[in-house]
């Protein structure tokens, strides 16, 4: 495990969390039962359109990784927080968590990974309850039903035809799966998935595509398009970021060195083309008249993702130049994008970008941001 010192940066961290989980109980008790996406005005609750419900692992995500924040500040001594007690967000994280258990079987989206991941698997870390892997795995199951063997790849909520970057923050759970449960195939079927993806949506400078479109009757690849990124062949930095945490992720279950050779590829692009603050613009390649509108979450899921790479390398140097990089983003975020305690404002990071071609959430908050910067500051704060 790389250790380094991080005493400058405990208290702007500590303090991110502090605001983090005081807003995040500000809303659960204002509103609640209600699972966010991304704040118009600065307010969650808005009118809009719901997306595919692929937020709704990410609150309680969030209320899981405040427990084990405050589990571990008890184990090394931690004083001085205000934060609540960790029982106190357990029960919360389970009363939010137990609504999404039917979605295991959900046949719809391709986001069972995020939804999983952040709130069941959470759960299941904290309890080892063997009823919670149970609904880990069938999810694995119902996710690798996406899988289309001509062409190899697990199927977007799109279309058949339809591979997108985002499925590779998924397809973990189809590796999970496979091997709590044995399967050889469902194993596969993840491997491949991670392998059509490099092939078709990773360049060779480590930019990416968001979607990749086939012809469903040969398996024929047909060509790149986007639905988020400015056009089809630029590099949107969200889609960027969830390339670079899901091919460390893939990685750390399979051991195939070209899914870290790829994770390390799309992350020298992130960090090669990002200003020096380390916060990108919402697509790297937009136009002068967007170019200077971020998003604060691509940064988010950079940085987390950046700390899972660095603990995986087998060179230290590589590793410990990617964990500066991923402290230094967090110090930017921490630093500029916060929301004030002054501001009438929901979430924790302003600055984040849902949707930019359809005018959606532009310069709010994102849950799945929030999310990702709170698991960060915690990873980097303990070193996990």
């Amino acid at each position: 495990m790389i250790q380094f010192e991080l005493d400058t940066d405990k208290s702007l961290f500590n303090g991110a969390l502090d605001l983090a989980e005081k807003q995040v109980k500000t809303l659960i008790e204002g509103a609640p039962g209600f699972y966010p996406m991304y704040t118009t005005d600065g307010r969650w609750k808005h009118e809009g359109p719901p997306g595919t419900h692929w937020c709704d692992g990410f609150l309680p995500g969030m209320m899981w990784i405040f427990h084990k924040r405050g589990l571990l500040n008890k184990r090394h001594a931690v004083n001085g927080s205000a934060a609540p007690d960790p029982s106190f967000w357990f029960q919360k994280a389970a009363e939010y968590s137990q609504p999404l258990e039917s979605r295991q079987h959900d046949q719809d989206v391709h986001d069972l990974g995020f939804i999983f991941f952040s709130s069941y698997y959470r759960w299941y870390q904290a309890t080892k309850a063997s009823e919670l892997n149970v609904v880990l795995m069938q999810a694995g199951r119902t996710l690798a039903g996406r899988f289309q063997e001509k062409g190899q790849y697990l199927r977007s909520f799109v279309a058949e035809n339809s591979l997108f970057i985002d499925l590779m923050m998924n397809v973990g759970l189809v590796f999970y799966a496979a091997r709590e449960s044995g399967d050889r195939r469902l194993r596969d079927i993840a491997v491949r998935h991670c392998l059509t993806t490099r092939r078709y949506l990773v360049r060779g400078d480590g930019s990416v595509g968001q979607e990749g479109i086939f012809d469903t009757s040969t398996g024929e690849f047909l060509k790149q398009t986007t639905h988020q990124g400015f056009r089809s062949d630029s590099c949107w930095s969200r889609g960027l970021t969830w390339a670079i945490y899901g091919f460390s992720t893939c990685y750390d279950y399979s051991r195939d060195p070209r899914l870290l050779e790829t994770a390390e590829r799309c992350a020298d692009y992130y960090i090669t083309h990002c200003p020096s603050d380390g916060v990108p613009p919402w697509d790297f390649q937009a136009p002068a008249e967007t170019r200077k509108i971020v998003d604060t979450s691509a940064a988010a899921i950079a940085a987390s993702g950046l700390l899972r790479l660095c603990r995986i390398l087998p060179d230290p140097v590589k590793g410990h130049f990617y964990w500066n990089t991923a402290i230094r983003i967090l110090r930017s975020l921490c630093d500029q994008y916060l929301v004030s305690t002054d501001e009438e404002r929901d979430g924790v990071l302003k600055g984040g970008v849902y949707h930019m071609n359809r005018s959606l959430g532009i310069d709010e908050s994102a849950m799945w941001g929030d999310y990702f910067f709170v698991e960060a500051l915690v990873n980097a704060l303990f070193k996990r």
